[in-house]
């Protein structure tokens, strides 16, 4: 049982209503990234980008792109599916984009894969000129936090509990291990006086 105070419950009217909030924004933002010529998924390291075109085209009609701040993918004489600016740098000699051919129609699709310099941020959108998602939206499960290596992964957990725990008011990791090595100190020390030790 939640030992908050009753009164600080939200109603069940105030869950409806954020539930229904939460659905329309998920919807809207669905409807936003479905009208673009392209889909895109992310890690927390990195972006890729899928964007179907004609079963025709080949390797060197594609006019693309790819430097540290920019992304530019068209069919050479056309326009571009995906044309602008980064929010956040990538590494542009462990990016590339590779051509090939699907089951689905229209045959074949540009696959572009990025990666992020900055591996402990989320992308609101692959072009700043594109709609955002809502990042603090993301559940890191999505991300697979498995995939990471483990002091990664470490650390993107850690930044996730202080995060958390900031919310919440509770102690960050840091606070945390500080005030458990004090305690395990004023064990074996019990002639000391820690009664006006600061933790800090």
């Amino acid at each position: 049982m939640s030992s908050a105070a009753p009164e600080q419950d939200p109603t069940p009217q105030e869950v409806a209503d954020r539930e229904r909030e939460e659905k329309e924004r998920k919807a809207k933002e669905d409807a936003e990234q479905a009208q673009l010529p392209y889909k895109w998924t992310q890690t927390i390291r990195d972006v890729d980008v899928t964007i179907p075109i004609p079963a025709t085209i080949k390797g060197r009609d594609m006019d693309v792109v790819l430097t540290k701040t920019k992304i530019k993918v068209a069919i050479k004489g056309q326009e571009p599916f995906i044309e602008g600016d980064f929010p956040h740098i990538i590494l542009v000699d462990e990016s590339s984009w590779t051509l090939e051919t699907t089951s689905k129609p229209p045959g074949k699709e540009v696959s572009i894969h990025l990666d992020k310099v900055n591996k402990m941020e989320w992308w609101p959108h692959v072009v700043t000129s594109a709609p955002k998602i809502d990042v603090s939206k993301i559940t890191p499960e999505n991300s697979s936090l498995s995939d990471l290596d483990g002091e990664t992964r470490a650390m993107v957990e850690k930044m996730m509990y202080d995060q958390r725990q900031k919310e919440t008011g509770g102690m960050t990791s840091d606070e945390q291990r500080k005030a458990n090595i004090l305690k395990k100190f004023q064990a074996e020390h019990p002639e000391m006086d820690f009664s006006n030790a600061k933790i800090g």
